[in-house]
């Protein structure tokens, strides 16, 4: 169990990042409910009371470095210590190259990698302290042999994973662990892009070898909960695919 340990999730007012809000939950951690709108967060918030944990809803604009820094400094007042720090707001814009605006992808950009790397630094002095552990979310279109109309999308997250691999590398030492997942999962986000998309949800449907999306918390939030206990102790500056088996990480 990890009975205890605090979590700042951003993006956990829905979808992935309340998946995993709700999975470290039942495992003990109480949990820093940080997004965009704070409604969503409250939500969540009380959902994850309803475990047995305590929680707080954050309102964060991970574009802004003020919003980061106002959510870890909530975090650390109300629970004292760091333990997990998952990165998982973004924004997405798809469509082909010719389409985006330069205003466009750097809002991909300033949520994603750079709100990653931010928070990250800004995480450093308590996840040191605590010895803890990062989980980043990256997504299988960066191993998408047809990325047209997703360049924008793989591009960030391709930087993600290199922060990633650079925080693991540069941060082992002082027992920090970072890792990143690839989550295929039911959320709000890839519910809408179903529905939007039939004809392209379907044949993605039929190329994930076990046959099915993954489900928020029983599949990807379980799994994060597991990344973050003393058995995983060992694993660090990987990039993991929950995605039924769908693509190869080479």
């Amino acid at each position: 169990m990890l009975d205890g340990k605090t979590a700042l999730i951003t993006g956990a007012g829905s979808g992935v990042g309340q998946g995993i809000a709700l999975a470290l939950a039942a495992k003990g951690v109480n949990i820093a409910v940080a997004g965009r709108t704070l409604d969503k967060c409250k939500t969540s918030a009380d959902l994850i009371r309803e475990r047995g944990v305590k929680a707080i809803a954050i309102r964060c604009n991970v574009k802004s470095e003020a919003d980061l820094k106002a959510a870890l400094d909530a975090t650390i007042a109300e629970f004292g210590q760091l333990d997990v720090l998952v990165n998982n707001a973004q924004e997405v814009k798809l469509g082909p190259l010719l389409s985006i605006s330069d205003d466009e992808f750097n809002g991909n950009f300033q949520s994603g990698p750079m709100a990653t790397f931010r928070l990250m630094k800004m995480a450093y002095p308590h996840l040191k302290e605590t010895k803890g552990h990062v989980v980043n979310l990256l997504s299988s279109v960066m191993k998408r042999w047809d990325v047209g109309n997703y360049g924008v999308y793989a591009a960030v997250k391709a930087a993600t994973q290199q922060i990633t691999r650079a925080a693991a590398n540069e941060w082992g030492k002082d027992g920090i662990r970072v890792n990143a997942i690839m989550p295929h999962a039911k959320s709000p986000a890839l519910a809408g892009w179903m529905e939007r998309n039939p004809a392209e949800a379907e044949k993605f449907q039929k190329s994930i070898p076990l046959g099915y999306v993954g489900e928020c918390e029983e599949h990807i939030g379980a799994f994060v909960a597991m990344m973050c206990m003393d058995e995983a102790s060992y694993l660090s500056g990987q990039t993991i695919a929950l995605d039924g088996g769908q693509v190869f990480v080479g």
